[in-house]
């Protein structure tokens, strides 16, 4: 049975020919090249196919014999390897919190693929989303909800107008359908109905994307273990994100949400 495998090398003598070298050995090895591409500066990634672990054992091989390339991976593709080779380098992710993953607004595209790699898998997964008012998240979340094929619903939300919903009507308590929460209004506009409907809505197979998770679990029995990912998206990789709009426009009175356009 055939099987994808993923290969990243580094280039340690780079030489006009080398691609082709290494070409010519997969194909010595019946070994199928899926996509090829460049992943970071001086690096390259593959994914294969191939027919047994065998191949992929005298592949290794091979290469720790080869002084012009350096082996880094070779493993089943993980969903970083897949988006890394279709995208020509990889997402950013936290060196000390693993499950967190940084994007800035130029990487709209990128981001917008790797939510719905997320949002395809099934069963419970729980996602968090921060950055600043205006930055994109929301729009990135309808496009990698339409991206997955999946139906989108609002728990609570100021996209359009605030949205603040106590209940949900049958056929919305589908499993495949994406839940989206913003934190702050569901914590400091909603009632206990509304939280009735988010407990209902966690214990449900399918996944859950919450805006603003820091307050989400700052005001709830909820806390950042329970967030199978926590992706991170800046105008810039230097903005820091910050909450002190929140407090500046006095979330607490009226309805009128300020600047803070999530």
């Amino acid at each position: 049975m055939k099987k994808e495998w993923y290969l990243e090398y580094e280039i340690q003598k780079n030489r006009p020919g080398l691609l082709g070298d290494i070409s010519s050995l997969l194909g010595m090895l019946a070994i199928n090249i899926v996509t090829i591409n460049g992943v970071d500066e001086g690096r390259r990634g593959l994914l294969i196919l191939v027919n047994d672990d065998d191949q992929i054992k005298r592949l290794e091989s091979i290469i720790h014999t080869m002084d012009t390339i350096k082996l880094i991976k070779l493993r089943e593709p993980k969903l970083r390897d897949r988006l890394a080779v279709r995208h020509g380098r990889y997402i950013q992710r936290d060196a000390d919190d693993k499950k967190t993953f940084r994007f800035v607004r130029d990487d709209l595209g990128v981001l917008v693929d790797f939510m719905a790699e997320l949002f395809k898998q099934e069963g419970h997964k729980l996602i968090g989303i921060r950055g600043m008012p205006r930055v994109g998240k929301t729009e990135s979340l309808v496009a990698a909800s339409v991206c997955a094929n999946k139906r989108w619903l609002f728990v609570s939300s100021t996209l359009l107008k605030q949205t603040i919903r106590n209940q949900l009507i049958e056929d919305e308590y589908n499993q495949n359908n994406l839940f989206i929460l913003d934190g702050i209004v569901s914590t400091r506009r909603a009632n206990e109905r509304h939280w009735q409907l988010v407990r209902e809505i966690m214990r449900l197979p399918s996944v859950k994307v919450v805006e603003h998770p820091d307050i989400f679990v700052q005001n709830s029995e909820y806390t950042l273990d329970d967030f199978d990912y926590i992706i991170e998206l800046r105008n810039d990789a230097e903005e820091e994100i910050t909450y002190e709009v929140v407090d500046q426009h006095n979330m607490f009175s009226g309805s009128d949400f300020g600047d803070f356009d999530f």
